[in-house]
C-alpha cells in the first residue's frame, strides 16, 4: 500500500512553504526516516523524512513549487513491494570486465550554487567547461564565457550584446520575509535611533585575563556577546519599556528576558532566541549562542529557536560595520546594535589617550519607549561594559 509524504506541520503562524529539492528520483530506493525532500519556509529551511521503506513511486510537487500544510508531496511504494521492483533481473551470463577507471578531468569538479544553477539553465555539459576557481571548481563566470562562446547548447539569455552579464534568480522564501518583516516595521513603528560609544578597555583587559581559564573550564571560549546580553537585560530590568510591546491598544510588558541574536548565514540575517537569559551565566550564554549560530548556518533551526524574543542584540562589527541604525524585530519595541572595536583618540581628564571605543546604536519604537527611558538605557549598558564588575553586583 503507498505511503504518502505530505507537508507536515511548519510552526507557528507558517502556513506554507517551497520545495527546494528532492533529494531522490522517482524510482529511486528509500530506506524509512531517510531525508526525502527540503522545504524552505519564511523562517527556517526543513526536511521532510520518509514516512516508510521501499521506492518513490512519484514526485507530485516539483521543486520551486509553493505548498501548504497536509500537501501531498509524492508518495512511496512502501514495503516489499517497493523492494520487490528495484531488484535487478538475475544476469545469466558472465559480467563484462569492469572499465579502467579514469580520471576525473578538473572541468568535471562540483560547481558553486551559482554556477549549478546556471549550468541548468543553459544545459552546457559542465565536462565542456575548464573550472578557473580554487582546485578546478567551475565559477559563475565559467558558466558566463561557456554560454556566450559559439557552439554552446544555449546562448546565456543574460548575456548582453556587450559582454555584460546579469543574473535574475528568485528571492528565496526567507529573504521574501525579511524584506517584508523590515518594511513593515519601518512602516508600522515610529522608528528612532540613539547613539552612544563603549570603552572597551576594561573589558577587553578581563577577557584577557581569563579567556584561557574560562575556555578550559567551561568548553566555551569568553565572547563579549555575553557581556553584551547581561548588560542589556540588567538596562530592560531597569527600562521595562524596552522589553514590551504593542497588541492593539493595550501595552504588554514581558517580565521575562528571552534575547534574540542576530546570525548572519548563506539564506540571510536569522535571529535564534536565547531563552530566559537573565537567569544564565555567562558561560552558559555562550555556549546556548554557539548552539544556536550553528543550528543556524546548518539551517537546521527549529520554528521553537526563532520565535518569541522580547528584545535583540545584533553585532555588525563582525563584518566591520563601525556605526548602523538597526531595524528593530516586530513586534519587538528595541535593537541594541554594536558595532566593530576601533583605536581612537578620546579625551580623558584634560589629556588625550587611545582608547579600543566601539559606537552602540539603540532603535525603539518611539510609540512605546520615550526619548529619556532609551538614552538611560544605552548609559546603563555603556556602564555595564566600561565597569564589568557592575554586572555580577547587578548594578
Amino acid at each position: 500500500m503507498p505511503a504518502d509524504i505530505v507537508v507536515p506541520n511548519l510552526g507557528e503562524s507558517v502556513t506554507e512553504a517551497t520545495v527546494a529539492k528532492w533529494f531522490k528520483k522517482a524510482g529511486d530506493a528509500v530506506a524509512a526516516d531517510e531525508p526525502l525532500v527540503e522545504l524552505e519556509t519564511e523562517k527556517v529551511t526543513m526536511e521532510v523524512n520518509a514516512p516508510a521503506a521501499g521506492r518513490l513511486k512519484e514526485i507530485k510537487v516539483p521543486e520551486g513549487k509553493t505548498v501548504e500544510v497536509g500537501t501531498l508531496l509524492g508518495t512511496i511504494e512502501a514495503g516489499a513491494a517497493g523492494a520487490i521492483a528495484l531488484k535487478p533481473e538475475p544476469k545469466t551470463t558472465a559480467p563484462a570486465p569492469a572499465p579502467a577507471p579514469r580520471p576525473v578531468p578538473v572541468a568535471e569538479k562540483q560547481p558553486g550554487p551559482a554556477a549549478r544553477k546556471l549550468l541548468e539553465e543553459t544545459q552546457i555539459p559542465s565536462s565542456s567547461i575548464q573550472g578557473t576557481g580554487k582546485d578546478g571548481r567551475i565559477t559563475k563566470g565559467d558558466v558566463l564565457e561557456a554560454a556566450a562562446t559559439p557552439g554552446a547548447k544555449n546562448q546565456a539569455p543574460s548575456i548582453a550584446p556587450t559582454g555584460r552579464a546579469e543574473e535574475r534568480v528568485k528571492m528565496s522564501k526567507l529573504r521574501q520575509v525579511i524584506a517584508k518583516r523590515l518594511k513593515d516595521s519601518q512602516n508600522t513603528a515610529a522608528i528612532l535611533t540613539t547613539f552612544n560609544e563603549i570603552d572597551m578597555s576594561n573589558v577587553i583587559a578581563l577577557r584577557n585575563e581569563y579567556k584561557d581559564a574560562f575556555e578550559k573550564k567551561h568548553g566555551v571560549r569568553m565572547g563579549f556577546m555575553s557581556f553584551f546580553v547581561k548588560a542589556a537585560v540588567n538596562a530592560l530590568k531597569e527600562i521595562p519599556a524596552v522589553n514590551a510591546q504593542i497588541d492593539g491598544d493595550e501595552l504588554i510588558y514581558k517580565n521575562y528576558y528571552d534575547i534574540g541574536v542576530a546570525v548572519g548565514t548563506e539564506q540571510g540575517l536569522v535571529v535564534p532566541v536565547v531563552r530566559n537569559a537573565d537567569q544564565l551565566s555567562f558561560a552558559d550564554i555562550e555556549k546556548e549562542i554557539n548552539r544556536l549560530a550553528g543550528k543556524a548556518r546548518e539551517g537546521t533551526l527549529a520554528m521553537s529557536d526563532l520565535t518569541g524574543g522580547t528584545f535583540t542584540v545584533s553585532n555588525g562589527g563582525v563584518y566591520g560595520s563601525l556605526m548602523s541604525t538597526p531595524i528593530i524585530n516586530p513586534p519587538q519595541s528595541g535593537i541594541l546594535g554594536m558595532h566593530k572595536t576601533e583605536e581612537r583618540p578620546i579625551a580623558i581628564k584634560g589629556e588625550v589617550v587611545i582608547r579600543p571605543m566601539m559606537y552602540v546604536a539603540l532603535s525603539y519604537d518611539h510609540r512605546i519607549i520615550d526619548g529619556k527611558e532609551s538614552v538611560t538605557f544605552l548609559v546603563r549598558v555603556k556602564e555595564a561594559i566600561e565597569d564589568p564588575r557592575r554586572l555580577l553586583l547587578g548594578l
